[in-house]
C-alpha cells in the first residue's frame, strides 16, 4: 500500500491535536482500549469525548518509548497509509525538514474560525512555501463554535488566500470543519449544506505521491572510504536512482569515469543492485582518487557542478549574521567554506514584511533570500527533484545556525 506523509501546522490552539485525534478515531486506527480511556476521561470532566487526551495519551506513551512511535503510519484510508509529520513548533519542524528528519509531501493549515488568520498561521505556511510544498489544504476549524456561518468562513478563506497567493501558494481546497464534532473530517456534515467540496480525507486521498526516489537519476553521496583486506569500499546512502554491479558511474567533483564491481551491503552477498534508501558500499573497476562528500551519479544525467547558487535561508541563530562572516556549508555529506554574497530580501519569518532590500544582516528567525558562494563547487539540485542536493544548512563552529532551500541554480 501506497504512502503520503504530510504535516499539520496552525497556531497554537486552533485544533492541531484534536484533529489527529478525530483522524484516528474516524478511521478505526486505535486500539478500542484508547478510546475508552479517553472517553473515561472526558466523561470524568464532563465533556463530549475530547480527542487532544488522545494525542496526550500518544505523546506520553512515545515519550516513554511504548507503542507508538512518531514515525510509524498512523492511520489508513482505502487508498493508502498517511503519516502524520508531528511539528512541535516552527523552529523544530525547519530544523528537521532541512536537516532530512523528516520530508513532507502535502501540508494542512489549520485555522480557528473565532481567531481568524493569526501571526503563527502566517510564519507556518511560509515555511510550507520555503519547502516546496505544492499539495495544501487549509482548514478553517471549531465551526461549531460560530453557528456553521458561511460568511465566518468566506472572510477568513478570503485573509488566507489574499495572504498565500504573496508567497506563491494555491490551496487545493478550503473546507470548513470541525474536529471536535467530526463535520467534514471523515464525514460530509449536514450543518453547512452551503459548502460541496470534500471532506479532509477526500482531499488527502486526491493527493498525488512524489515520483519515487527510486525513479530519479542516482544520486549516490560519498560518506566515508573503508579499507578492508584489500578492498577500498566507497561507502554512503542511495539517496535517489538505483546502482547495478556493472553500471558506468561518473564521480563529482573530478568528473572521472568508472564503473562498479562489486556491492557490498553487511550480511548480503553477491548483491548486484542496491535501490534509493538503501545504504551500502561499493567498489570500483579501477582505482580512483574519492573522499567524503563527493557525489556519484551517471553521466549526462548530473546534479549540476556550481559554486554559486540562489537560496532561501531561515536564521535559527540567535546572534545575528553579518554578510562578512565566513559559514560552513552542509549539503548531503559535502561541506565546505562559504559566503552569502547578497542578502536580497530580509523578512519577519511571521508577517513576511518586507525589512529591507539589499540588507547586510539576518537576526534570529528571520527569512532571506540570498545569493551564496561556495569555496569550491559543489554538486546541488532544486529542492523539488531531490530534497538531498536541495537542502543544506549552515554551521558556525559546531552549531547549525540556519537551514535552507535551493530555490535556483
Amino acid at each position: 500500500m501506497e504512502q503520503l506523509k504530510f504535516v499539520i501546522v496552525g497556531h497554537i490552539d486552533h485544533g492541531k491535536s484534536t484533529l489527529i485525534g478525530r483522524l484516528f478515531f474516524d478511521t478505526d486506527s486505535l486500539p478500542p482500549d484508547k478510546i475508552e480511556e479517553v472517553k473515561k476521561s472526558s466523561n470524568e470532566l464532563g465533556r463530549e469525548i475530547e480527542f487532544s487526551f488522545l494525542m496526550d495519551h500518544l505523546r506520553e506513551e512515545r515519550e516513554q518509548g511504548i507503542t507508538i512511535d512518531t514515525a510509524q503510519t498512523f492511520f489508513k484510508t482505502d487508498k493508502r497509509e498517511y503519516v502524520i509529520i508531528d511539528a512541535p513548533g516552527h523552529i523544530e519542524f525547519v530544523k528537521n525538514m532541512i536537516t532530512g528528519a523528516s520530508q513532507a509531501e502535502a501540508g494542512v493549515v489549520i485555522i480557528d474560525a473565532l481567531e481568524g488568520v493569526q501571526e503563527q498561521t502566517k510564519r507556518h505556511s511560509y515555511i510550507l512555501s520555503m519547502l516546496g510544498l505544492e499539495q495544501v489544504i487549509v482548514l478553517v476549524n471549531k465551526m461549531d463554535l460560530v453557528n456553521y456561518d458561511e460568511q465566518v468562513f468566506d472572510n477568513i478563506k478570503s485573509d488566507m488566500a489574499n495572504f498565500l497567493n504573496s508567497i506563491n501558494i494555491e490551496p487545493q481546497y478550503y473546507i470548513p470543519i470541525s474536529a471536535m464534532k467530526g463535520d467534514n473530517v471523515a464525514k460530509k456534515s449536514d450543518k453547512m449544506p452551503w459548502y460541496d467540496g470534500p471532506t479532509v480525507l477526500e482531499a488527502l486521498d486526491s493527493f498525488e505521491n512524489k515520483v519515487s526516489s527510486e525513479k530519479k537519476s542516482l544520486i549516490f553521496p560519498v560518506q566515508d572510504i573503508y579499507k578492508i583486506d584489500d578492498k577500498r569500499i566507497i561507502v554512503g546512502r542511495v539517496e535517489a536512482g538505483t546502482i547495478r554491479v556493472g553500471d558506468k558511474i561518473k564521480i563529482l567533483p573530478t568528473e572521472y569515469i568508472t564503473s562498479v564491481k562489486t556491492i557490498e551491503k553487511f550480511l548480503e552477498e553477491n548483491k548486484t543492485v542496491a535501490l534509493a534508501g538503501e545504504s551500502i558500499g561499493i567498489t570500483t573497476s579501477e582505482p580512483v582518487f574519492i573522499e567524503r562528500g563527493y557525489v556519484i551519479c551517471r553521466e549526462g544525467e548530473e546534479p549540476k557542478l556550481t559554486d554559486t547558487f540562489f537560496a532561501n535561508i531561515f536564521w535559527l541563530s540567535k546572534t545575528e549574521f553579518d554578510i562578512n562572516e565566513k559559514l560552513t556549508i552542509r549539503c548531503a555529506t559535502q561541506e565546505m567554506s562559504c559566503k552569502i554574497l547578497k542578502i536580497l530580501k530580509r523578512m519577519d519569518s511571521s508577517s513576511l514584511d518586507l525589512i529591507e532590500e539589499n540588507s547586510k544582516i539576518l537576526k534570529n528567525l528571520e527569512v532571506g533570500e540570498v545569493i551564496i558562494k561556495t569555496k569550491n563547487p559543489i554538486a546541488i539540485k532544486l529542492f523539488n527533484d531531490v530534497p538531498e542536493l536541495g537542502r543544506f544548512v549552515f554551521m558556525r563552529g559546531a552549531d547549525v545556525c540556519a537551514g535552507g532551500i535551493i530555490t535556483k541554480i
